[in-house]
């Protein structure tokens, strides 16, 4: 929209630079171009304001299929004003000299000929077309239908108009439809879903069967060695018993030889004492057979004074002492 402002009778006018401006003083142009900034009298002057930037006009119609469904289609026509001097004639792109505003809708009748011009060739692709494979490639379908039934409209060029791109957002059914649509396809990854769980569930399963296995061949091994550990320790325990057992028989033979020995040595030692006991004892009395009566006194007394117990003093009392000289004065013994 045009900024106009007021002094002193007169206007002045101030435009976009997306905008086409045109200026007719008393039927003959005065202004006619884009961005334009001028003074103007407003009882005189027909101004027209034509947009030339990129406009988006999205749409969504209705069709029916060749199976008789109905579906909805979105699409987006993206368009610009290339001839705007054709546009202002054909169309009323008038504004207010004291607004700016225009006196009609214009952009309102551009978009009411694109979408009309869209439906007719998308109802033309989608009515020969069955549901199924509208909703599966029809969408590509659609818009180059929609982009060369534009390209070969001859009003859109009379009018100046320039289609930039056609974008055909969906083509979607009803909702009772897209939801019957979308059961089978729902109940098919629900069934990969629940064949999923139970793959992995069997995994589980086996993989905590093979768990059990090892574990029970483990406790079959360990049992296994344990019997041959008790196994093992018997035959060892036996093999024990029986080197102590020989070792014993061994002890014990050889104390019996021993005791045989001492026995025998004792017997010879006291075989041999015996003799020389009975030879000392027989010489002895060889010798007192044949020594005499003197000799034999003389060997008892001295016999006796060796087993007389010590004797440290010897008292003699007078009496004693004369008997003992009397004895000896007489030749007698005491």
């Amino acid at each position: 929209m045009a900024d106009i402002s007021r002094r002193f009778g007169w206007r002045h006018l101030r435009s976009a630079p997306t905008s086409h401006i045109r200026h007719h003083k008393n039927g003959r142009s005065a202004h006619d171009g884009v961005g334009l900034s001028f003074w103007f009298q407003p009882l005189s002057a027909a101004l027209s304001e034509v947009p030339v930037n990129d406009r988006e006009l999205a749409m969504a119609f209705h069709a029916r299929t060749a199976d008789f469904q109905d579906v909805t289609v979105q699409a987006t026509v993206t368009y610009r004003i290339s001839e705007p001097g054709s546009a202002a004639d054909r169309l009323d792109f008038s504004i207010d000299p004291d607004t700016g505003i225009w006196r009609g809708d214009p952009l309102e009748q551009l978009s009411t000929l694109l979408t009309e011009t869209a439906q007719q060739h998308a109802l033309d692709v989608l009515a020969r077309t069955e549901l199924a494979a509208a909703l599966a490639d029809g969408v590509a379908a659609v818009r180059e239908r929609i982009a060369a039934g534009l390209a070969a409209e001859s009003r859109l060029p009379a009018t100046g108009i320039e289609v930039v791109a056609v974008r055909v957002v969906a083509i979607r059914p009803e909702p009772e439809v897209e939801r019957a649509l979308r059961t089978p396809a729902r109940e098919r990854i629900q069934q990969e879903a629940d064949r999923a769980t139970y793959e992995r569930r069997a995994v589980a399963v086996e993989r905590e069967r093979t768990i059990a296995e090892n574990e029970l061949a483990s406790r079959i091994e360990l049992a296994r060695r344990e019997e041959q550990l008790v196994e093992q320790r018997g035959t060892n325990t036996r093999r024990e018993a029986e080197e102590a057992a020989a070792a014993d028989a061994v002890r014990t033979e050889a104390e019996a030889a021993r005791t045989v020995r001492l026995a025998q040595a004792e017997a010879e030692a006291a075989r041999a004492s015996g003799e020389a006991r009975a030879g000392a004892q027989a010489a002895w009395l060889r010798v007192h057979g044949e020594a005499d009566a003197v000799t034999l006194h003389a060997l008892a007394a001295t016999r006796l004074a060796e087993n007389l117990p010590r004797i440290d003093s010897l008292t003699l009392s007078p009496d004693m002492l004369t008997t003992l000289l009397d004895r000896l004065g007489r030749g007698e013994r005491p």
